[in-house]
């Protein structure tokens, strides 16, 4: 967690191309200005009137997580790096364009091409981009609003929200009490339900460091590197924090939707005890725990929170709350959540328990500070790798 204001890197700006001298604009330049502008116009789903339910059957109106013709990371000014992985980067970007807003600020995860493929993980990313384009307008799912390629990266432009992880916060605080774990829990359980009944996606990275918190503290589901549309069937990856696996993953027996309902009993009892109930330094200890499946409960936590957490927790996933007869609705109305007012809370009319400290927009105050990328030793997207996965990126 950066506990000062970062200075905007000075040396990220990437330089554009001078402009056209011609005094008609051309079909092409018409084009770019219109999705220069889509992409200005956007604003978050709850200060539109977007309902993703509603959206489903309505997808031409939804105008998010397309594919544009001639954006390029040329119009962005790229600030500051505000996380990394091993193969994307994501940037607080805005557009350098004066005549858009200057508050207008944006999360851009940039994926190199040739690192992508050398890791394997071209399905991933193709799977992400499918997941985030169908569920974009949820309110507690990160937007994803456009997307972009040039001749060695993948671009995804998302929403921004500057409140930082929920893991800094729970971190800072050791644990959270029950009225916090509760309000966090029903927001993702919102989430889950709406992942798997309407877009039939499991997510598969259930954890605090996936969730972030806008600035009015509501959550946002980010990181769909993982996420899958598989509806009613199964599959047999194995992918996931350790410490948040469903068992059946582990047994590589084959796993659907239920895997989801398992991480978010975990995540309630790391909510409330500051740590997963299955950990150990060496990962296959961790497996060995989880598949033999015993919860310990500490004596200060609450029967509800102990019988919800159990229930989400049952090894066989056909006894497991949330994938038996009733689906989410018997978990909406568990006791634990008995104080939960769900349309309300959907419609972010409940205030988040958790404010962050956020002074303007484009504040990046609440995210860890990264080395600037180091461009030398960068894998290169080579002809040969062209010819065999350029079709596989043409979504971008």
């Amino acid at each position: 967690m950066a506990t000062g204001k970062a200075e905007p890197s000075t040396h990220s700006e990437i330089q554009s191309s001078p402009p056209s001298s011609r005094g008609v604009e051309t079909p092409l330049e018409n084009v770019h200005e219109r999705e220069k502008q889509m992409v200005a116009s956007f604003r978050p789903p709850h200060q539109r009137s977007v309902n993703p339910f509603v959206i489903k059957d309505r997808p031409e109106e939804k105008q998010l997580g397309i594919s544009t013709r001639s954006l390029c990371v040329n119009d962005f000014t790229l600030i500051k790096t505000l996380g990394t992985g091993t193969f994307a980067r994501v940037w607080l970007a805005k557009f350098k364009d004066e005549k858009i807003r200057r508050d207008n600020v944006y999360a851009l995860k940039v994926l190199r091409k040739a690192d992508v493929i050398k890791l394997k993980q071209v399905e991933h990313v193709r799977n992400e981009r499918k997941a985030l384009a169908a569920v974009a307008g949820h309110p507690f799912i990160t937007t994803l609003i456009a997307t972009f390629s040039d001749e060695q990266s993948l671009y995804m432009l998302l929403d921004y929200c500057p409140g930082g992880e929920i893991f800094s916060y729970l971190r800072r605080a050791r644990r959270f009490n029950e009225n916090t774990s509760r309000f966090y829990a029903a927001e993702i359980t919102l989430t889950i339900e709406y992942l798997h009944d309407v877009e039939g996606v499991v997510y598969r990275d259930l954890k605090p460091e996936n969730i972030l918190l806008d600035a009015d503290g509501h959550i946002k589901l980010v990181d769909f590197g993982f996420a899958k549309q598989i509806n009613d069937r199964e599959t047999y990856t194995l992918c996931g924090t350790p410490e948040y696996l469903a068992p059946e993953v582990i047994h590589n027996s084959g796993h659907g939707l239920a895997v989801d309902w398992w991480a978010l009993g975990i995540l309630i009892y790391e909510f409330l005890v500051g740590q997963p109930p299955f950990w150990d330094q060496n990962p296959m200890r961790i497996y060995e725990q989880i598949v033999e499946g015993r919860l310990r409960f500490p004596p200060n936590m609450s029967p509800a929170a102990q019988n919800i957490i159990s229930c989400l927790c049952k090894t066989n996933p056909s006894e497991r709350l949330g994938h038996i007869s009733g689906g989410s609705a018997r978990v909406k109305a568990h006791p634990f959540f008995e104080e939960i007012n769900w349309d309300d809370l959907f419609h972010r009319r409940m205030k988040g328990p958790i404010i962050p400290r956020v002074d303007h927009p484009a504040d990046t105050g609440n995210f860890e500070d990264y080395p600037d990328v180091d461009v030398r030793g960068q894998a290169i997207y080579t002809d040969d790798m062209k010819k065999k996965y350029e079709a596989l990126f043409s979504d971008f």
